[in-house]
């Protein structure tokens, strides 16, 4: 995760590969690539083309948001996510309501409750699309024409009084075969 574009509140281990929300304001420098209202974090390195796959251990939290989001996206003051607007991710709110952030938003009721999320990206299809890694389940794919690099995007909301206060951790996939396959095999 890069760091110079993480909202103030947010901490994130030493090797960028986890984050949570803290309860106060960390001191770091205002930057143009840092958000400033939203409690989230920009992938170190972006993509313009090429296949790309990750997954995101979210546990047992209450709340986050994980997908891309593109190069130029607002991250100052009020956000508006939409894929109109730079943004493809899943939410989860309140423990059971998921959601994908499109224009409206899409509920998706899921009866496995995800406790490591896999997201798959093929620029060149223009295709983001989220598993459920240990039941080895799609969950949903958006389609978009990408017209700039595409960021990891990550936010593991507020923690709401300890009630959400796990982090979001980026974990190593072992095999390359154990990977979901592409949701056109699906």
């Amino acid at each position: 995760m890069d760091s110079s574009t993480a909202h103030p509140r947010l901490i994130l281990s030493e090797n960028g590969k986890m984050v949570k929300c803290g309860d106060h304001h960390q001191p770091v420098p205002h930057n143009p690539e840092r958000f400033d209202r939203v409690v989230c974090v920009l992938g170190r390195e972006g993509f313009s083309s090429g296949q790309h796959y990750w997954e995101v251990e979210v546990g047992e939290k209450t709340d986050w948001d994980l997908g891309v989001a593109s190069r130029s996206i607002n991250r100052k003051g009020k956000i508006t996510v939409s894929p109109s607007n730079g943004y493809w991710f899943l939410s989860l709110r309140d423990k059971h309501n998921y959601v994908f952030r499109t224009d409206p938003s899409t509920e998706l009721p899921l009866n496995l409750r995800p406790q490591k999320i896999g997201v798959y990206v093929d620029y060149e299809k223009g295709q983001v699309s989220f598993y459920n890694v240990d039941a080895k389940l799609h969950i949903y794919t958006f389609l978009a024409s990408f017209c700039e690099s595409v960021f990891p995007f990550f936010s593991p909301c507020t923690n709401k009084s300890g009630k959400n206060d796990g982090a979001l951790v980026i974990t190593p996939v072992l095999l390359m075969d154990t990977h979901p396959q592409h949701a056109d095999d699906m």
